[in-house]
């Protein structure tokens, strides 16, 4: 497992997550696992800083690029689809 993939699969049990969210993402949701490998084939990631579900229906994000800057994206859960 890349340790980009464990430190925010860690962050995300160890914070507030799915453990207390009132909505959890859909029974046909995508593992959380697909949709980061999907998001680090997709973006030269450096790092992922945070992942959190939203209960307005997606996976919020939060990463750095190996180029540079910070990028925040809002994902689909069942098609893994960037919403922004």
């Amino acid at each position: 497992m890349k340790p980009i993939l464990a430190a925010a699969l860690v962050s995300l049990t160890a914070g507030a997550g799915l453990a207390t969210a009132d909505t959890p993402p859909p029974a046909d949701a995508q593992p959380l696992s697909a949709i980061i490998a999907a998001v680090e084939a997709a973006h030269d990631v450096a790092y992922v800083e945070e992942v959190e579900w939203d209960e307005d229906g997606y996976w919020e994000v939060q990463l750095y690029l190996a180029a540079g800057g910070r990028l925040e994206l809002r994902i689909d859960p069942v098609s893994g689809e960037t919403l922004n």
